[in-house]
């Protein structure tokens, strides 16, 4: 009888044991992970309670006359489900419908002449559902309807009606046919002369005016979400303290008004010391987090004290960061309150890494005691504040500029697919998250133990319940000053892999949400912001999200050295699905020299990440006969030079084979095309080491040569050239 309970409160939930494993195999998760689950989603999990648990999820359904969200798509009537006590069926209801422009729109209508759909008792009194449509149709956006009873002054139900349109936005060039191409770049990777040990927006603004020189019309970015400033190694961009606010170390200090016009700043930038430490964080091949934060907080501090007399003169550039931050609100207020109180902390206690390790009253942004301690400490949340809007400007700027050169997408942001469980976005909106699971992905080949990434999951039923405040917000944020934007695991719009608190990623089970709503706000903001939308699908993908994806008009993600036929051989590139981004390999994978060479196996072997020499051994075989098989495909397509030989035990990795490969996938079908900077410098080291944190230098990687230095190549000007030219010929 429990096991039947659990598995009905698990349903009502979400949440589906059941799943096909990357081996093909069907698996079913514990009761004992479910149940942990259930209890990190607010449930009473007592087996006396699970009864009680289910009905009062059947009962609260049936109280709530209207759902808390209603969809409908534009051009299309309004209807949706209304449930009422008996007596209310037969009369006739009024309907106020607010726009989101102001309007509001009236109405009357009788429940009963509707549809009936359903029928439920609770003590004695019946409730009968109906579908309703009114006679309405509304603009597309965010809208408030409420039903009520004429005579009783309390609404009868509220609800949030979301019209949005079928299809995400597609630039209208591609929408005829136009293939573009750009590429892909750790902005922190970018070494240039000016730059202070890391990318920044000023080398993002060179990157696409070079970009735009060879033909290319995007540059793709890292997540670039805000990370910990006083913790800088912590420098995953997978792993956010918000993923609302930006990364502000790659502020251009350089270009700070308030820098150059402080004295006490070009003093520290002049001074010998200051210019060693400069200079030895520019010629290093890691970034050096720590040296860099200490160089660029340092001078910004200094060049916020220069602002601060702005502000007191009430100058024009002081009144723009003013609306800023009014325009921002409370939601700004969170992430400088959590960077300011943040290094507060640590300069007391080395290991209040993290809101969790702070004192108790200072756990939770709303908390009296948080905000006692902002107003004392108003001008150091003010600094931070500052920081963010530095960072929104000249990422604004940026942006600006790829609009001039006319590029098609220009910027191309990334979503990462959650926060740290530490940071701040969690900190001051814990009612959305849950708290006590964490997300990754089951076992698969080449990460057998499975991922736990950390990542407390947003709860599905207070996302509905908030109308998807947090997701609108998310996306409006990660839309700004772009193209296109990228979602990491774009699955997790309809399930993600749960995880315990504390557990191995082998005990998860998947969660799902409530997709066609998601995928509707997807296609809403991206039309509203005109930025094109990219999934990453990569992994396995439920039966049916592909479809789902296609035409809600999200772009798929095809990774060359994955797309093979059921033969073990390649695609060819006139196969390559049009609504797609093509792209050779991802920064979770080793660039295509380590590939070739099996780089990332022998590095994976060295750092424990495969249990046993029988499958190192494995993966070394299977990339051996992918190799041949991708030999095969380049020559049928006859892309390489006919020196290289055709069998792969002959062949290492040189430029002929890597520029061909990259020439031969700009004949993609594929109306997107991504290459990595790193495969255009024949580059061998990899970015990231997924499964790893300390074993290996993640996420600090620079480019080989500085950014002047890239194009002005002749080997990879004629890349460029070339791709260009293939690009062009693609459709034909």
């Amino acid at each position: 009888m429990s096991k039947s309970l659990l598995e009905n409160l698990a349903s009502i939930k979400g949440i589906d044991p059941h799943y096909t494993d990357a081996w093909g195999r069907q698996t079913q998760a514990s009761p004992e992970v479910v149940t942990r689950i259930l209890s990190a989603m607010g449930c009473d999990v007592a087996p006396e309670r699970l009864e009680a648990e289910i009905g009062e999820a059947i009962k609260d359904h049936w109280l709530s006359s209207l759902d808390p969200v209603i969809l409908a798509y534009v051009d299309e009537s309004l209807q949706f489900e209304l449930k009422l006590p008996m007596e209310f069926v037969a009369e006739t209801l009024s309907y106020e419908i607010e726009t989101e422009s102001g309007a509001t729109l009236k109405g009357e209508f009788s429940p009963v002449d509707g549809q009936l759909l359903a029928i439920e008792h609770f003590d004695d009194v019946e409730f009968q559902a109906y579908s309703i449509a009114l006679p309405v149709q509304l603009e597309m956006g965010y809208h408030d309807l409420r039903i009520f009873d004429p005579q009783v002054e309390d609404a009868l139900g509220i609800s949030r009606l979301i019209i949005a349109p079928r299809a995400c936005f597609t630039p209208e060039s591609m929408v005829s046919g136009k293939r573009i191409w750009g590429v892909s770049v750790q902005l922190y990777g970018l070494r240039s002369k000016e730059n202070w040990g890391i990318g920044d927006f000023s080398d993002l603004k060179h990157l696409l005016k070079q970009i735009k020189q060879q033909g290319g019309d995007f540059v793709g970015l890292n997540p670039i979400h805000a990370l910990y400033p006083m913790m800088p190694n912590n420098a995953s961009p997978y792993s956010p303290s918000s993923r609302q606010w930006l990364n502000i170390i790659y502020i251009d200090v350089a270009v700070v008004p308030e820098f150059v016009a402080s004295e006490a700043a070009q003093s520290l930038f002049n001074s010998g010391l200051f210019q060693d430490k400069l200079a030895y964080a520019r010629c290093v091949d890691d970034v050096d987090y720590a040296l860099v934060h200490e160089l660029k907080l340092g001078a910004l501090k200094l060049a916020y004290e220069t602002f601060k007399q702005d502000i007191a003169n009430k100058t024009q550039r002081a009144k723009t960061f003013q609306q800023f931050v009014a325009d921002k609100g409370d939601a700004l207020m969170q992430q400088a309150v959590f960077d300011a109180l943040h290094e507060s902390l640590l300069k007391k206690d080395a290991n209040a890494w993290g809101w969790p390790a702070w004192p108790e009253a200072l756990q939770d942004y709303h908390s009296s005691e948080v905000s006692e301690w902002r107003e004392q400490h108003q001008d150091e949340v003010q600094f931070w504040a500052y920081l963010q809007w530095l960072a929104d400007e000249q990422l604004t700027q940026a942006d600006a500029v790829a609009q001039s050169l006319g590029m098609e997408i220009g910027i191309y942001r990334d979503l990462a697919v959650g926060v740290a469980s530490g940071g701040s976005e969690i900190w001051a909106n814990k009612q959305d998250y849950c708290t006590q699971a964490t997300v990754g992905a089951p076992p698969d080949v080449l990460g057998p133990r499975g991922q736990n990434w950390g990542l407390p999951p947003l709860d599905p039923t207070r996302l509905v319940e908030d109308g998807f405040h947090a997701f609108i917000k998310l996306l409006q944020s990660n839309m700004k000053a772009c193209g296109a934007l990228r979602i990491d695991h774009v699955m997790a719009l309809l399930r993600l892999w749960w995880v315990p608190a504390g557990d191995s990623a082998a005990n998860g089970v998947y969660v799902y949400y409530p997709v066609e709503l998601m995928l509707a706000i997807l296609a809403l903001e991206s039309q509203r912001n005109q930025c094109l939308v990219i999934g990453e699908d990569l992994g396995t993908v439920p039966d049916g999200m592909d479809e789902l994806l296609k035409n809600a008009g999200v772009y798929s993600y095809r990774v060359f050295c994955f797309e093979t036929a059921a033969d073990g051989g390649y695609i060819s590139p006139s196969h390559y699905p049009e609504q797609a981004m093509a792209t050779v390999v991802t920064h979770d994978m080793p660039t295509l020299k380590g590939y070739w060479h099996c780089d990332d196996l022998t590095l994976g072997k060295t750092l424990g990440l495969y249990p046993s020499q029988d499958l190192v051994d494995q993966l070394i075989s299977d990339r051996h006969q992918s190799k041949q098989m991708m030999l095969n495909s380049l020559f049928g397509h006859q892309a390489l030079p006919s020196h290289i030989p055709e069998c792969v035990d002959f062949v290492g990795m040189d430029r002929d084979l890597s520029f061909g490969i990259q020439q031969h996938l700009a004949h993609a079908k594929s109306l997107l095309l991504s290459l990595q900077l790193e495969d255009f410098l024949e580059m061998d080291k990899p970015v990231n080491v997924p499964g790893t944190s300390d074993e290996y230098p993640n996420w600090r990687r620079k480019l080989s040569c500085d950014l002047d230095d890239i194009f002005s190549q002749p080997q990879i000007q004629q890349l460029s050239k070339n791709i260009s030219d293939a690009r062009s010929n693609a459709a034909e």
